[in-house]
């Protein structure tokens, strides 16, 4: 069983505030073991009070989902996912787990191959530049938000449908 680190998570932290202060948006991230426990959390200091708790829930989020299932490979996934299927359960989740739900955009599982190893969120910009910081950071300190084990055409075919309804063109499976 490989480990995500501590001192991996400074340096995608790293990453994310050097995108962050190039597009002038304050963010806070967060990144989480495969079972959802905290390992690294940062603010920068002019993003918004929540959003370190937002960061926090986006990856818990991510690493509940994915773990069930290769229909979420990262947080925007998995928010047309419940708005399209069933709203009314996002919503009990967040109650059931104290806020620790939360399906957007700037969230994504973290590989090494076949095994999730943690999952990341961002919060503080819209979703599509949370995504942004998070797609330039990942390329930079070379984390995989997908499995090695290629997901069946159903499956490829369910995201992509996702993607298109979001209106998330650079993607597909």
């Amino acid at each position: 069983m490989s480990k995500l680190r501590a001192v991996e998570c400074r340096e995608f932290i790293k990453a994310v505030i050097e995108k962050a202060d190039e597009m002038d948006v304050p963010v806070s991230i967060a990144v989480v073991g495969p079972e959802g426990h905290l390992i690294a959390l940062e603010r920068m200091d002019e993003a918004g009070f929540i959003t370190p708790d937002t960061a926090i829930a986006k990856a818990y989020t991510v690493a509940a989902f994915r773990s069930m299932s290769p229909r979420f490979p990262d947080g925007l996934t998995i928010q047309h996912w419940f708005k399209e299927r069933n709203p009314q359960l996002l919503i009990g989740l967040a109650a059931l787990t104290n806020g620790k739900i939360a399906a957007s955009g700037g969230g994504a599982p973290v590989f090494r191959g076949a095994e999730m190893v943690g999952a990341y969120g961002i919060s503080g910009g819209t979703s599509q530049q949370d995504e942004v910081m998070a797609q330039y950071a990942r390329a930079k300190v070379g984390w995989a938000h997908e499995s090695t084990v290629e997901p069946n055409d159903d499956v490829k075919k369910h995201i992509n449908e996702l993607y298109a309804k979001a209106g998330i063109t650079d993607r597909k499976l």
